[in-house]
């Protein structure tokens, strides 16, 4: 009900096309590009899932980079406008738009720009920070972990900018952060640079965390500067909350992981209450890192060159149509159920559809309360999740199992409840 009607319905495309097409067309060759006897739980990215993580990295790695040129070209070009005419107000380059339609905006977007941009934080205090917190990490880490060297973080802090660009871009679209999807750069990379005789995989793990802190902070904090900016609170002050939480977070994360791991003494295997799923699935990426992409299965390279480069050709298309392409799908959108599942893309399109048809029947009440009625829905299912929790920790299993099948499978568990 908040993202627009563009948005919910890539991401409703981008499930139908992989799970719906590509998912099940390429089941259909096992054996042939992939082990038949591959057990996708635990050899992972040598089956199936190896598939859907790549071309999903793939696809947002295009989107996220033809943004972040076509931004950046947008900015420098803006700001040599501002230099050459000499200009002396505090205007900020947006991309897609100018001076003759910012004066069509109405008062109260006027008065957010410009008590957002009344207070803005230095340049060189985000400079000097990010600086400040590179020089902690590559004199702390490789303390901490031993395989993690000093210039592994230094390369990690110097290409995250931009990763962390496309992550915010991303969520800002779709609200969905995709640090874990650049952390697998990470693994990749640095794990194939350490190599299996210098601890590669612990190498690789260790810079996925690094890799990803930096990533979804940038988006968090990206969604902490809009709630500033609809709410018309200081970005200063919205910054310096960011610091407290994250502070906070430190004490607390390790706390609660403490609680878990001495609560239950089998957290993490597999048949456990918590068996940690994607710890296993990181941990094969990690040693597919060290041992490099020839294990990957058949044709996942080529696909993945194919969809990087659709997403690039996408983007120049819709840019090119201009108010014409507002039919054409963003793949930055598309490509989270890749990976994800198609689930919350029914969810989405659902609340399009009640936005629509409360729009076609009230638009004044819909433009009014749809935000709210959105906030409360978000909020109950947020707030779900601490009792959820607790019942989980008492070992509470709900009293109904509810499981959708396809229709063969169905069959066979008819059967063997028949006889």
């Amino acid at each position: 009900m908040i993202c627009p009607y563009i948005i919910n319905i890539s991401v409703l495309l981008g499930g139908i096309l992989s799970w719906g097409l590509m998912w099940p067309l390429i089941e259909t060759k096992k054996g042939i590009w992939y082990p038949n006897d591959s057990d996708e739980s635990i050899k992972g990215l040598h089956g199936l899932q190896g598939y859907k993580i790549f071309i999903a990295i793939a696809m947002i790695l295009g989107d996220g980079l033809y943004n972040f040129f076509k931004v950046l070209s947008h900015t420098f070009s803006g700001m040599y406008r501002q230099i050459r005419e000499k200009q002396k107000e505090n205007v900020l380059p947006l991309a897609d738009h100018n001076t003759s339609s910012s004066s069509k905006l109405s008062y109260d977007f006027q008065r957010r720009n410009q008590l957002f941009l009344k207070d803005q934080i230095p340049t060189w205090i985000a400079v000097g920070g990010y600086a400040a917190i590179a020089s902690i990490s590559i004199a702390t880490l490789p303390h901490i972990f031993h395989q993690l060297k000093w210039y592994y973080i230094l390369v990690i802090y110097l290409v995250a900018p931009t990763l962390a660009f496309c992550n915010a871009y991303g969520c800002g679209l779709t609200d969905w952060s995709l640090a874990s999807t650049y952390g697998k750069l990470a693994i990749f990379t640095i794990g194939a640079w350490a190599g299996s005789s210098h601890g590669g995989v612990l190498a690789g793990l260790s810079a996925c965390g690094v890799m990803m802190n930096i990533v979804s902070t940038a988006s968090d904090l990206m969604q902490d500067f809009k709630t500033g900016y609809l709410t018309l609170a200081s970005p200063r002050s919205m910054f310096v909350s960011q610091i407290i939480g994250t502070a906070m977070g430190c004490v607390i994360s390790p706390f609660v992981f403490w609680v878990f791991y001495k609560a239950f003494d089998d957290l993490g295997t597999p048949k456990s209450e918590y068996p940690a799923p994607f710890a296993i699935l990181y941990r094969n990426m990690a040693i597919m890192g060290v041992q490099g992409f020839s294990s990957l299965p058949k044709n996942c390279l080529m696909l993945c060159y194919v969809f990087f480069g659709g997403a690039i050709v996408i983007n120049l298309i819709k840019d090119l149509m201009g108010k014409k392409g507002w039919f054409i799908p963003l793949p930055m959108a598309m490509a989270i159920p890749f990976y994800i599942g198609p689930y919350f893309a029914i969810d989405m399109c659902v609340g399009s559809l009640i936005l629509f048809i409360w729009e076609k029947i009230n638009k004044a009440k819909a433009d009014a309360f749809g935000p709210a009625v959105a906030s409360g829905l978000i909020c109950g299912d947020g707030i779900w999740t601490l009792p959820a929790s607790i019942l989980a920790i008492a070992g509470i299993k709900p009293p109904i199992c509810m499981k959708f099948l396809s229709r063969a499978t169905n069959d066979r568990v008819d059967t063997f409840l028949g006889s």
